[in-house]
């Protein structure tokens, strides 16, 4: 998924010949996971028709004030559009509406739209080569960039005019590019690598049987994705789970037993920064595996177990600069027993699941969570969605870890 996935995001359109690209641009952001609307100024129409826009976007295209029905006059509230959006993007913006939008002049809805926006706009410039060397565009571009806005450059090529140079507007694809690669730049955990362990580990009796638990993955797949959007590098290590995250940002390593969970942690482990063990592993494994599937006829049948190793506490002995996180799960004592299983494993913050938490734990979309930090900090949660959870375990994470 992309940075873009997930953001709203409002699309302006003025009067060039660049306009017939936006309906790529539409198109590609759809793509990257954002919601669409439109707002073009009136002789934008001249050059892409909104019953393009609007069917691209699947919203409605605005161009006025008003939208007139057979009966009714609708106001098209300026305000509530640049409220919507978590980003506006100015594509194709001509030398007239760049002057406007540095003067503050407001005779159209998107200009009107633009001075109400709260959010990051980005302007995409289109104009003859002549128009966009000429000092007072240089003048504008500065005041615009000044103010706050994000100016994406013109691409150098032939342009309407029939001349060569630069003032062609970037290209859809270099637009999204442009704006993901900002957007990135400004994550919290961007250039950090995540490290997960998620969902249960299966400990085979025989080749069809095995010990295995309830986990269904879901808070450790939360947990990848909340990482993911906060520009991490995340590596998810995940026993068998019919779980999944789409996300480039997330390669995702499969094993099935606590031995190769072991493996692969001990593997990955030095690339990261921040290493989160949401696992349930197995505490025990067969002693002995059969090769062959033990036959039911067996009048008794006697498994004996062995203890698996410790991938947390393996990883708090030789740790160095990353930051630790174990969860507990626990039925009684719970703060003191979480408390000492910080300590002993040598671990930054621990999330302590209760199983008497009613409407949380495995396979449930909801969770309850008390986290406690190495300064023996105690803050209980209250029961939400498993993502909403996620977010909360990152924000305390961010906190300590910046510190």
């Amino acid at each position: 998924m992309s940075v873009l996935g997930g953001k709203k995001i409002l699309l302006g359109v003025t009067a060039g010949i660049a306009a017939y690209k936006t309906s790529y641009l539409v198109r590609n952001f759809i793509k990257a996971g954002a919601e669409v609307k439109v707002v073009m100024t009136p002789a934008a129409k001249d050059f892409v028709t909104p019953l393009t826009l609007s069917t691209l976007s699947k919203n409605p295209v605005h161009s006025e004030f008003y939208s007139k029905s057979e009966e009714n006059e609708l106001w098209n509230n300026h305000v509530d559009l640049a409220l919507w959006a978590d980003l506006m993007v100015i594509a194709p913006v001509t030398a007239n509406t760049m002057a406007k939008m540095s003067e503050g002049i407001c005779d159209n809805l998107l200009l009107a739209t633009y001075l109400s926006a709260k959010s990051t706009v980005y302007f995409a410039p289109a104009m003859d080569l002549d128009m966009y060397q000429h000092q007072t565009t240089a003048k504008n571009i500065k005041a615009l960039t000044d103010r706050g806005d994000v100016f994406i450059p013109p691409a150098f090529g032939e342009l309407a005019s029939g001349l060569e140079g630069e003032g062609r507007m970037a290209e859809p694809e270099a637009i999204l590019n442009f704006i993901e690669n900002h957007l990135a730049d400004q994550l919290p955990l961007r250039n950090k690598t995540v490290l997960l362990t998620a969902g249960p580990t299966y400990e085979a009796i025989d080749p069809v049987r095995f010990i295995g638990n309830h986990s269904s993955g879901k808070m450790g797949f939360a947990l990848a994705r909340e990482a993911a959007s906060l520009g991490a590098r995340v590596i998810l290590i995940s026993g068998p789970s019919h779980q999944s995250v789409n996300h480039s940002g997330v390669k995702r390593v499969d094993v099935m037993s606590a031995d190769e969970m072991y493996a692969a942690t001990h593997q990955h482990i030095e690339a990261a920064h921040i290493a989160i063990f949401c696992a349930a592993v197995s505490d025990f494994k067969p002693k002995i595996v059969s090769s062959q599937k033990i036959k039911k006829e067996v009048a008794q049948m006697h498994i004996e177990l062995e203890p698996t190793k410790d991938i947390l506490a393996s990883v708090g002995a030789i740790k160095k600069d990353q930051f630790l996180v174990g969860f507990a799960l626990e039925t009684e004592n719970e703060i003191d027993n979480a408390k000492e299983k910080m300590k002993r494993k040598n671990l930054d913050l621990i999330v302590l699941n209760s199983l008497n938490d009613k409407g949380a734990g495995f396979r449930s979309d909801n969770n309850k969570i008390t986290m406690i930090d190495k300064n023996n900090v105690v803050k209980i949660g209250d029961l939400k969605s498993k993502p909403e959870v996620a977010a909360d375990i990152f924000n305390e994470i961010m906190k300590s870890f910046e510190a």
